[in-house]
């Protein structure tokens, strides 16, 4: 009889325990009493439910409802779509299809892009293919073996070429079919009951044991084109994304997430609530604010600008243009080129849109002399930027070629930058909080392996440290981010949850050691000697244009009254009693409120669905009544009334609201 083999069981939250199994014995087998467990993480590595274990094993069952069990719940299911289009459309080709954020895409070159019909056949056969419970089973293949089974798909060719040419496992072919780190390559066939392969798919994996799971909360979504491994050069294609979940009550829950973000999609309600608009004569992700938008602007920027000032900023002011010497100083354009505006020639030199702020910054630091006495030197300016976005990711306001950074550095000693460190996170989480943004973790991201990333490790680490330290003394949730920093140095950023529960990167903090050497700048120490001071970049909305975005899905649309367009809105029962409405008016605007009286010739419930649309914090309505008595009628947002309310406590109560920054 073979000897036992001894292997350490954990999962679902239950304690590790040491178990005795028989050589061949699987995953499945070993957590065959727990349904919920579709796949295994192996002495650290997720492996499918099939994989046999080995003695001296350490194995965790993970629950299709976890973040690990969903991935793999979505990997499978995009398999799945991929089957179903191909028995739809034969002569598709397969690019590729990874798990994102809630659910999956997967890649096609086909003759034409798919219509909505399309997707309801190819959700029938997914349903069919589920039913079927085919078994995903994995074949280790080589290089040649590969090339030979996948002939006809020219895209999982590429990507055995750029496995082949890397020696291992590429960041190319990441989520497409290698093998991550064992530098082997991987199909996964779909097989069914007859033992006969249904389908198959170059795949790193791994899978659920059975379609069957795919069925229990699957939806497909959309299509759209996108191009092969996200390159302009490269061939147009049509991507379909879906989703799944581990049951149909959380599919239907992220329905109803999805229907909810729909309605208070900024750009639908930028139209509607005639706050900005994107016209093509001026071009892709370039936004004009209309007048209303441009007073929610407007109070943003003041809002930032004077808070800057009382936390110790100078603002200043910088040129959108520089040549490109100055950000082949910065670093810049040795590493961001790609996404900034294409250069023009001017008098025998090239010019760029700048896309950053701080080279024009460190040139007023350098402008003179610099004391030890001066700092922390704060230098702060809405700067006006342009980055070249890939078409492809331009988004409404959240993601736009030309944006207004609310922009800030700091010039510090060593010695001096964990207290501004500290001082910022301080200024931003309170800016989030008077915006009505609470709810947030901090992210901290640090250097990764790339050549990108200049400065000695002594350095990074260093600068890491202090962010780390500042980071961990506010008590919130700290999130590690390896690789995401920027090539000068490590960052902190905001990441907010909005109302309906979804994250938004918002501030950043970056503390940089490199552009004041790049620069060569330096102050005068105590003692007399030159040192060299540390920048720190700070954004406090990040961008303008973004933060704007974020609060306007976040509030969907109706803005607490400091903030909204217009604050008031005088609505007349009669013709005879706007002038009532005219002299409240006025005195509220006395104050400093945004008030409009409603006196054209529509009646008055009219004007009342109007103004409700519009999102307005305040309606005054005033009828014969209210003339006589010197008062006015609220009505609320909320469709709720007070009635006979005298003009005096009236004003006063919008005023109060306004400057307490209230939701009403």
């Amino acid at each position: 009889m073979s000897a036992q083999l001894t292997v350490t069981r954990s999962g679902a939250g239950a304690p590790a325990t040491t178990v005795q199994v028989a050589p061949g014995t699987t995953a499945a087998e070993l957590f065959a009493e727990e349904r919920d467990v579709v796949v295994a993480r192996v002495n650290g590595e997720l492996r499918d439910l099939a994989h046999p274990l080995a003695d001296g094993d350490e194995v965790e069952g993970v629950l299709i409802s976890s973040e690990d069990g969903l991935a793999v719940l979505r990997h499978s299911a995009a398999h799945v779509v991929a089957q179903a289009v191909q028995q739809h459309f034969p002569d598709a080709r397969l690019g590729i299809g990874p798990p994102i954020r809630d659910g999956f895409y997967y890649d096609f070159d086909v003759e034409r892009p798919f219509t909505p019909e399309d997707l309801k056949t190819l959700e029938k056969s997914v349903q069919r293919i589920v039913k079927e419970g085919q078994r995903f089973v994995r074949r280790v293949v080589t290089d040649d073996e590969a090339r030979e089974e996948l002939a006809g798909e020219p895209y999982k060719l590429e990507l055995i070429g750029l496995k082949s040419s890397a020696g291992d496992a590429s960041d190319a072919a990441e989520g497409a079919g290698v093998e991550v780190g064992a530098g082997e390559l991987t199909i996964y066939d779909n097989v069914r009951r007859d033992g006969t392969v249904a389908w198959k798919d170059l795949c790193r994996g791994p899978h659920l044991p059975s379609t069957r799971l795919v069925g229990n909360g699957f939806s497909l979504l959309r299509s759209a084109a996108a191009y092969w491994r996200g390159s302009e050069k490269n061939p147009q294609l049509q991507r379909v994304y879906g989703t799944a979940w581990a049951s149909k009550e959380d599919l239907k829950a992220y329905q109803e997430r999805l229907a909810e973000a729909e309605r208070r999609d900024h750009r639908r309600l930028g139209a509607e609530l005639d706050l900005f608009s994107f016209p093509d004569e001026i071009g892709s992700g370039l936004v004009v604010f209309h007048p209303k938008g441009g007073v929610v602007k407007r109070v943003m920027e003041d809002y930032v600008r004077r808070r800057h000032v009382e936390e110790g900023f100078d603002y200043v002011g910088t040129p959108h243009i520089a040549k490109g010497g100055l950000f082949e100083t910065s670093g810049h354009l040795p590493y961001y080129e790609d996404t900034m505006f294409p250069a023009m020639e001017l008098e025998n030199s090239k010019y760029y849109l700048k896309a950053m702020n701080c080279p024009m910054h460190n040139l007023i630091f350098r402008s003179r002399g610099r004391s030890y006495r001066e700092l922390p030197l704060r230098f702060f300016e809405f700067g006006s930027v342009y980055r070249y976005e890939k078409s492809g990711v331009v988004h409404g306001l959240t993601r736009v070629r030309g944006l207004t950074q609310d922009d800030s550095h700091s010039y510090v000693t060593p010695e001096q930058a964990p207290g501004e460190i500290k001082h910022l996170l301080d200024f931003v989480l309170g800016l989030l909080r008077d915006f009505g943004l609470d709810d947030y973790y901090l992210e901290l991201s640090t250097r990764g392996d790339s050549e990108k990333f200049i400065g000695s490790d002594e350095e990074w680490e260093k600068a890491t440290a202090v962010l780390e330290t500042a980071a961990r003394e506010t008590g919130l949730e700290l999130v590690a981010d390896p690789g995401g920093a920027a090539f000068y140095g490590p960052k902190i950023s905001v990441q907010a949850k909005d109302a309906i529960g979804r994250t938004w990167q918002m501030s950043t903090i970056q503390y940089d050691f490199n552009q004041p050497a790049r620069f060569g700048l330096e102050y005068t120490a105590a003692d007399g000697s030159k040192q060299q001071p540390v920048m720190i970049h700070s954004a406090k909305f990040g961008s303008l244009e973004r933060f704007f975005g974020v609060l306007t899905e976040h509030y969907a649309g109706a803005f607490p009254p400091w903030l909204a367009p217009v604050q008031v809105v005088g609505v007349p029962v009669a013709d005879a009693h706007v002038d009532h409405l005219r002299e409240v008016a006025a005195q509220l605007r006395s104050r400093g409120v945004r008030v409009e009286v409603d006196a054209s010739d529509d009646r008055m419930p009219k004007k009342i669905r109007t103004w409700t649309k519009q999102k307005v914090p305040f309606l005054l309505i005033a009828g014969a009544e209210d003339v006589e008595a010197g008062a006015v009628s609220f009505r609320y947002r909320d469709g709720s009334q007070e009635n006979g309310v005298p003009v005096a406590d009236a004003v006063a109560k919008v005023v109060d609201a306004v400057e307490r920054r209230v939701q009403v």
